[in-house]
């Protein structure tokens, strides 16, 4: 028995021993296997790993495309066999069929089949003008197009921020500089000994002969013609226009005529064309709502980048609303002090006027609008403390859907002197950090009696919103040094028709259905409009409910088709002089369901389809509600611009469907 409980702990000891050694072994292997065992062995996975992927996976530039029947068809591209140069998707479709200009031109169009590769380094500008004025801002308007061409020709660069200019170099009288002194602009010159250039010289004329207007007016002449030749290594491009903003298109058009081709690594342009082109409508308007949410100021920036490219010209800022008042007054500062989110939320007037600028330089005119009567309540409740009595009526009074039209109420009192005092001192503010205009937008947007009628019951209300309205109007011509802009515009209302208003001074912007009895009325009594139909042209319309009371959301949702396919001069049957009391229209973002988080998906590339309405206005005798397969194709290519400039727009269709023109349409 000792010797088989000794042999027993032998035997356990040397098994705990060889365990031992095991784990030894195992947690050492590594450093046991010889380096260069190792170093062969991944690099056989690695080789293998690369192997298996390149047999599996089809890279996107093992596609080539051919142009057959004008139509660009996709092909597989196998270095081993094949001899051809590769042809990237946007380099065939550009010089293939039809035009890939978004808005499309209203007049001749030429384009060549050709195109030629260049680098911004080449690109050089003269402008001949007599106005001086016109010519410091054509100035600032190259300078933005160059940066844009810099942004697509560092596409594959991880330095986005290479192409930005910090200020204006100096140059000859009338050359326009397209760099700046001291700015790094690493690899400018893109060309290589194996990826060369087809030219050295890129040459502009810009000639601007007629007017000399820095804003934009009712009647500014928009139109232009460019020329793009070439010869002898050499783009020249001409561009007349009458005035600055003709010009400022021709530039867009000229931009649109460039792209980035991912074989060559370089910009590509066009190697001929002529463009003649103007506008049908000249109110082609976006409208923002930054009360519901806040809005920083480069996402504003952001989409006036967007509306600039698409030829949109009035970019509409409702900033203030009942939920919240975020622009800081000078005059009158407790208004944001009390409506603001928070006071990192707000606009300051050094806001504002870097917004007017960024606009102007882009062809766009801030129309500033702060609602009222009705839509008036954070913000103004501060009258009683400051000795000014009740400002606004129905400030957050519950229930509130007996008192306006969306939570929280608030609306301006007609009968307080001091309410149309603060409106002219804000008045005044905004025209001048705007600028000179004839359009001015007075808001007006449903106005509620019962509010009202608390406190004027024994009043004909209808008749106090007339006065109100007129009074306000007074109010703007005394701000606007004592003259009337040419139209005074209002959010259409059951109170619109009211014989107070006139049709010489007031435009009104239309915003209920296409088929309502508002519209027919309202141009028969004569009245100048602007179209924003629900049923069309409202971008936040479709995504649900976001109360859980009241009728708080317009459906469906409006796709782009819908947006493009709207023709509301042609349903209303209209005769061509009533066709003229047709100012333009806008699309309108509300934003109780939208922040800075979904800001460009819910506006682009939707805007863009209105802008191709009102610039061009395409006949489509086509199927009532289906868009022709031409204008997808033109569509994807300008969608994909905008996001090359940095704006998330959301897809139109699958990316199969735009590798493969017409398949899906």
């Amino acid at each position: 028995m000792a010797l088989t409980a000794s042999l027993r702990r032998t035997l356990i000891a040397l098994f705990a021993l060889m365990t031992f050694i095991v784990m030894v072994f195992y947690w050492n292997q590594d450093a046991l296997k010889p380096t260069s065992y190792l170093s062969t062995f991944d690099r056989f996975m690695r080789t293998k790993l690369v192997t298996d992927r390149g047999n599996i996976f089809v890279s996107e530039k093992t596609w080539t495309y051919k142009c057959v029947n004008d139509r660009c068809i996709r092909q597989h591209y196998l270095t081993e066999h094949h001899h051809e140069k590769r042809i990237p998707f946007l380099t065939c479709s550009m010089t293939c069929g039809a035009s890939n200009i978004w808005p499309e031109p209203t007049g001749k169009v030429t384009l060549g089949s050709k195109s030629l590769t260049f680098s911004t380094a080449h690109v050089r500008a003269h402008i001949e003008t007599p106005f001086q004025r016109v010519e410091n801002l054509f100035r600032d308007a190259f300078l933005v197009f160059m940066d844009d061409l810099r942004l697509i020709e560092n596409v594959d660069k991880d330095d986005k921020g290479s192409h930005e200019a910090e200020g204006h170099g100096g140059a000859e009288v009338n050359e326009i500089p397209t760099s700046v002194p001291g700015a790094k602009h690493p690899d400018d010159t893109r060309c290589r000994v194996d990826h060369p250039c087809d030219i050295d010289q890129f040459e502009i004329s810009v000639k601007i002969h007629k007017y000399q207007d820095i804003f934009l007016r009712m009647d500014t002449d928009e139109s232009y013609n460019i020329t793009v030749m070439s010869d002898n290594r050499k783009i020249s491009v001409r561009i007349n226009a009458k005035g600055f903003y003709g010009a400022r298109n021709a530039l867009t058009t000229l931009q649109q005529m460039v792209w980035y081709d991912d074989e060559d690594k370089l910009l590509r342009i066009i190697n001929r064309a002529y463009v003649e082109d103007a506008p049908k409508f000249g109110y082609r308007g976006l409208m923002l709502d930054t009360s519901r949410h806040y809005f920083s100021v480069d996402s504003i920036k952001r989409t006036l980048s967007g509306m600039a490219l698409s030829k949109l010209n009035r970019f509409h800022w409702h900033m203030t609303d009942s939920q919240s008042f975020p622009f800081v007054s000078r005059q009158y500062p407790q208004l944001a002090a009390h409506g603001a989110y928070s006071n990192h939320e707000v606009y300051t007037v050094e806001d504002v006027r870097e917004v007017v600028e960024y606009a102007r330089v882009r062809g766009i005119q801030v129309i500033p609008e702060i609602d009222a009567p009705a839509h008036a309540g954070n913000g103004w409740d501060w009258g009683p403390k400051h000795g000014l009595g009740e400002l606004s009526l129905c400030i957050n009074q519950q229930p509130w859907s007996f008192y306006c039209g969306e939570p929280p109420c608030g609306q301006l009192n007609p009968k307080n002197n001091n309410t149309y005092l603060i409106l002219q001192r804000l008045y005044a503010e905004l025209l001048e950090l705007a600028g000179p205009t004839d359009f001015f937008h007075l808001g007006g947007d449903e106005v509620n009696l019962e509010c009202w009628g608390q406190f004027f019951n024994d009043t004909d209300l209808r008749g106090l919103w007339c006065e109100f309205m007129l009074q306000a109007f007074q109010r703007l011509r005394v701000a606007n040094g004592g003259i009337s802009p040419k139209m005074t515009v209002v959010w259409s209302s059951g109170l619109t028709n009211t014989p107070c208003l006139s049709k010489n001074s007031f435009a009104v912007q239309v915003w209920g259905g296409s088929t309502w009895q508002e519209n027919f009325e309202l141009i028969e009594n004569g009245f100048n409009l602007i179209i924003s139909h629900v049923d069309a042209w409202y971008l936040d319309c479709g995504f649900g409910s976001w109360r859980s009371t009241g009728e708080g959301a317009c459906s469906p949702y409006r796709t782009w088709q819908n947006v493009y396919k709207h023709r509301p001069w042609n349903r209303m049957r209209l005769t061509p002089v009533q066709v003229k009391q047709i100012l333009g229209g806008e699309v309108c973002l509300w934003t109780e369901q939208v922040d800075e988080s979904t800001l460009d998906s819910r506006v682009w590339p939707r805007a863009a389809a209105l802008a191709e309405r009102l610039w061009s206005d395409p006949d489509d005798e086509h199927d009532f509600d289906a868009v022709h397969k031409d204008v997808f194709s033109r569509f994807s290519v300008f969608r994909n611009r905008l996001v090359q400039l940095g704006i998330k727009a959301e897809a139109i269709f699958p990316k199969y469907c735009a590798q493969n023109q017409d398949e899906c349409v």
